[in-house]
């Protein structure tokens, strides 16, 4: 018996996303698909590639018009949900892919967002220590962010294992195009991101910065200050992060056993071989997290490199990924450990 799901911004490329992985999924129906500008227009106008479903007519999001689906993923702007969610009613089970549930501090959300603060979900990252039995009893679940996921999963085995400070942490990590959705910008235009890489949101000022902390702090048992610089990368899709922290005498053996015991068993995350470093074409289109890490004995610093995509990982994928866990599914339903490259 299929569950019906519906995906409210589906005009998005997390939206886009979200349909191309469901379509093919053993358990869910997709029912309503809406968007806000693009109501009324047939899907395949929006999103060519996703044949399947490109006669159905996009609706207006709205309560109603999600009202009939068991499942809801919300692939919306910041600030779009928490206005939504409370005409949804309690029993169905929600997945929010922005940013709205995410964090547990007012403050931060105000001073990242801006806005009314709209309260915290359970934390839908389910490679962190105890975060399935969470995500299993939950039916409102926060997606994380796609730099938050690459990083937090590059960090957690360190700060769990205080193999690494915790309050000595540099961030620079690359994103696709996709990752600043799907606007007419100047700076996302081909022309200018073409050939070029720029940094963008520099100073501590990115909206995941937060959001990486407070997850981190739960793993760590302490306060976590990082200092993130993102960048634009000449790609539509994928993020690879360079992640650096003062070790506590850690070895290179040291990180890479804690990295590979914390992740054995997880399908999605693939801890390399020593000497092989990750390269986003690697994962994309696919589910996939792929992770290396050195000790630079002269700095006395972990390196940590992790590589995944955005769209998939980093938001529908793992937002899929979540609702199995919580409907009681395999985890890796409708999921792909395998990339697409070259």
């Amino acid at each position: 018996m299929s569950i019906k799901v519906a995906v409210a911004g589906g005009s998005g490329y997390a939206g886009g996303e979200l349909l191309r992985i469901l379509g093919a999924h053993p358990h869910f129906e997709v029912g309503a698909i809406t968007a806000r500008s693009s109501a009324g227009v047939r899907l395949g106008e929006v999103h060519p590639q996703l044949v399947g479903f490109a006669d159905r007519r996009i609706e207006p999001t709205t309560a109603a018009n999600l009202a009939n689906a068991e499942v809801v993923f919300l692939a919306l702007p910041h600030g779009e949900s928490a206005k939504l969610v409370g005409e949804l009613g309690n029993t169905k089970l929600i997945v929010d892919l922005g940013a709205d549930f995410r964090l547990g501090s007012a403050t931060a959300w105000k001073q990242f967002y801006g806005g009314e603060y709209a309260g915290q979900w359970t934390y839908g990252l389910p490679e962190l220590r105890g975060a399935r039995e969470q995500i299993a009893k939950s039916n409102r679940i926060a997606n994380p962010g796609c730099y938050a996921t690459s990083i937090i999963l590059g960090l957690a085995p360190l700060l769990a294992e205080k193999l690494v400070q915790a309050k000595d942490i540099v961030v620079v990590a690359a994103s696709g195009t996709t990752g600043a959705g799907r606007n007419l910008k100047t700076n996302l235009l081909a022309s200018e991101v073409m050939n070029s890489m720029s940094t963008y949101k520099v100073g501590g000022v990115h909206q995941h910065t937060p959001e990486i902390e407070e997850a981190l702090g739960r793993v760590a048992g302490e306060e976590v200050g990082i200092s993130f610089t993102p960048l634009l990368a000449p790609m539509t899709r994928g993020i690879i992060a360079t992640v650096t922290a003062t070790t506590n005498g850690a070895s290179t053996s040291q990180i890479q056993r804690a990295l590979r015991d914390a992740y054995a068993d997880e399908p999605f995350i693939k801890v390399l071989p020593e000497g092989i470093w990750p390269a986003t074409a690697s994962t994309f289109g696919s589910n996939s997290v792929q992770i290396q890490a050195v000790v630079d004995e002269r700095a006395n610093r972990a390196i940590i490199t992790v590589v995944l995509d955005n769209l998939v990982k980093g938001a529908a994928g793992q937002a899929i990924q979540n609702a199995n866990i919580a409907l009681g599914f395999s985890e890796a339903a409708g999921l792909s450990m395998d990339g697409i490259a070259p």
